[in-house]
């Protein structure tokens, strides 16, 4: 039998030498997350700002080893360290040292190294709750209201808007002011970490209901919901089974986005004197001792100022990356 190889003027005779050397060899395809990878390895300031955030959270997880490693306490004075008469420290450059690479504070004398790794699982632990808690409400929520539609929809929208026009500040501050001593069985860190938690999450979760909406509102469309409606499938498989792992990708996306607003919402409420209390260390607590400190010494204001600067930076970077890695109409 002869060969389509051997035939006189056949579509494989006419193939140039590179292709017909490459006939025998497989070409696998790519799934969506090697391509969504892909995408993200091009963006180097998304890169960038995922090291940082992926160093920035094994500091927070492991900052109690990190202390005990380097000999870091972050509520020791030294005021051995501190001129009695401008409570300052000693020195021009502010109590740097190798003891204290960053230096110490104005008037406490507590190392303000220590005092940033403290801080950092402590703003964190706060943003990643308070993040998780709206994503929760906000997805179930916002699926919910785009996939049935109608009064069930109206009652949400309407619900979400009532949200967004709620002055979340001013209850922010009462609510935490009022619960300074105990409630509900918690006391010190513990309450106030989850107030924090539960007033930035639960009032926030409309943006991500908003989001989630829309994204729902779209893809009750596609054929693939009407197939399993077809099929017979009732709402409930059809929201978790089939919409919801379609938003994956736009949950995470915003969740990252979400994530530096939760930690300046933090630190705000800290710096106003209603967030998390001394002598635990917080970002937002150390700008608000700064303040009546600053002309003494602005390093103090600088140092904790940075450290939500670089932190807010990465996650918006990460977070801008992802959302054009994970966007299919991207190129």
């Amino acid at each position: 039998m002869t060969s389509p190889l051997d035939v006189p003027g056949s579509a494989a005779e006419a193939q140039p030498d590179s292709v017909l050397s490459g006939m025998g060899e497989r070409i696998e395809g790519r799934s969506l997350g090697q391509i969504a990878w892909m995408r993200f390895k091009r963006d180097k300031l998304a890169v960038a700002g995922g090291v940082v955030v992926i160093g920035l959270m094994l500091l927070a997880v492991f900052s109690k080893v990190v202390e005990s490693i380097f000999s870091l306490e972050p509520d020791k004075f030294h005021q051995e360290l501190i001129d009695p008469v401008l409570l300052r420290p000693k020195g021009a450059l502010g109590g740097i040292s190798w003891a204290h690479p960053l230096g110490i504070e104005p008037q406490y004398g507590r190392d303000l190294l220590a005092r940033i790794i403290e801080g950092s699982w402590v703003s964190l632990a706060v943003a990643f709750g308070a993040t998780l808690l709206s994503v929760l409400i906000g997805t179930v929520l916002g699926v919910t209201a785009g996939y049935y539609g109608g009064w069930i929809d109206t009652v949400i929208s309407r619900l979400m808007d009532i949200f967004l026009a709620f002055p979340l500040l001013l209850f922010a501050i009462a609510l935490s002011a009022s619960l300074q001593g105990g409630a509900f069985g918690l006391h010190g860190l513990t309450l106030h970490m989850g107030v924090l938690i539960f007033v930035i999450g639960f009032f926030n979760w409309p943006y991500m209901g908003r989001i989630i909406r829309g994204q729902t509102l779209s893809l009750r469309e596609r054929e693939f919901v009407d197939a399993a409606r077809s099929l017979g499938a009732r709402g409930p498989h059809i929201l978790f089974k089939e919409m919801l792992p379609n938003l994956v990708a736009p949950i995470i996306v915003y969740s990252t986005l979400l994530i530096p607003t939760n930690i300046l919402f933090e630190a705000g409420l800290s710096f106003l004197g209603v967030g998390i209390q001394p002598p635990q260390a917080s970002w937002g607590g150390m700008l608000s001792q700064a303040v009546g400190l600053y002309q003494a010494d602005p390093e103090f204001m600088v140092v904790p100022g940075l450290a939500i600067f670089v932190t807010v930076m990465a996650f918006n970077l990460l977070g801008d990356g992802l959302r054009d890695a994970l966007d299919p109409r991207s190129n």
